[in-house]
């Protein structure tokens, strides 16, 4: 094939990407059959707990490894954070600190006096842990906890914007605190649901899971109004989310993955490869949105899959050298919906390269 037609060639191909959708859900190592129910994603960590304790990947969510040196096996990891120094689990049996990447878990309860723990979260210079009986609060990187509010309601979820806590109730709705939990107020005007299972904060606006028979509520002013959402986005409870610059994704109870690129204005589902559509968790990591569901385990899915800019692996809306070294680093035969493979031929090659370098800069 002569050069010139070899460059019309790929500029087609890159042009069919930057205007389609391609990719399906791909099962991760180690997982199937699995319950899992939370996930994080770390620098090259990525985290996934469930029934049977804590995974650790360190090939982008390809595979996983069983990580409970310490931690709680036995019953659900339900939560992961983390604060730079330190990666925290919250479980059935009160809150694991790893100062190794998961590594080996130290216990870390001291004050905590339920340990019955379903949410997490490292803000500021705190760390936050919702209990069926309120919201405990360290200090200290969980070397002691105190009692941060909301004592005898079900706390059920944890989330963070422009400096003000929010949490999801079982029962009770949303309250939020603006001074990291010394007193609480009730945030539900617009919602019409009590119970919330998952909240997140994409930049200033609020995401909350509602319950059976609602859906997903959005907040842009800081929990003082909530909106249902529509859109295409299917009526029922929601137990996930995952937020970059560029999407939004919400995970349902029996209904999968629905993505948003207009700030949860409209929605797509993206369940094709998916084997069990009951979501518990999501996250975006470097060029994959990750998955947690009920009853098979952990699956990635391409974010090029989404065309949300052709060559833009890690989602950060600029093609550049953290994407040109996805794709080095990913040279030769490619696992199924790897993102690197941008003309989804099964490998990543000079073609990929060369497709990566045809849309180099800011993402339009």
């Amino acid at each position: 094939m002569k050069k010139s037609a070899r460059i019309i060639l790929q500029l087609c191909i890159v042009a069919c990407i930057t205007c389609s959708s391609f990719g399906q859900w791909s099962q991760c190592g180690g997982t199937a059959g699995k319950n899992m129910q939370s996930l994080l994603t770390y620098a090259t960590y990525n985290f996934a707990g469930g029934s049977t304790g804590a995974y650790l990947s360190t090939d982008n969510a390809a595979n996983y490894a069983a990580s409970n040196n310490g931690n709680d096996a036995t019953g659900p990891t339900r939560g992961f954070t983390q604060d730079g120094t330190y990666v925290y689990t919250c479980t059935s049996k009160g809150v694991f600190r790893s100062a190794n990447n998961g590594a080996t878990w130290t216990g870390k309860n001291s004050g905590l006096t339920n340990l019955l723990t379903s949410g997490i979260l490292a803000v500021n210079t705190y760390l936050f842990v919702a209990t069926p009986t309120g919201v405990f609060k360290s200090t200290n990187q969980g070397d002691t906890w105190s009692a941060s509010g909301l004592t005898g309601i079900d706390v059920r979820c944890v989330a963070s914007a422009a400096n003000i806590l929010f949490v999801g109730t079982n029962g009770s709705g949303v309250y939020k605190s603006s001074d990291w939990g010394a007193t609480w107020v009730a945030s539900n005007n617009g919602s019409t649901s009590t119970n919330f299972r998952a909240m997140e904060a994409k930049g200033t606006t609020l995401f909350a899971g509602g319950q059976v028979g609602t859906g997903v509520f959005r907040s842009t002013d800081l929990g003082a109004n909530w909106t249902l959402l529509g859109g295409g986005l299917s009526s029922g409870s929601y137990r996930g989310f995952a937020s970059n610059n560029q999407i939004i994704v919400a995970g349902s109870f029996g209904a999968g993955v629905f993505y948003s690129t207009d700030n949860g204005d409209t929605w797509t589902t993206i369940n094709s490869g998916m084997t069990d559509l009951t979501i518990f968790d999501l996250e975006i990591n470097d060029g994959y949105i990750v998955a947690a569901t009920n009853t098979n385990g952990v699956f990635r899915f391409p974010l090029s899959a989404l065309a949300l800019c052709a060559g833009d692996l890690n989602g950060d809306n600029n093609v550049d050298s953290m994407d040109l070294g996805v794709t080095l680093l990913n040279f030769g035969n490619a696992l199924p919906g790897e993102a690197a493979d941008l003309n989804n031929n099964g490998v990543v090659d000079s073609e990929d390269l060369g497709m990566l370098l045809v849309v180099w800069g800011a993402c339009p």
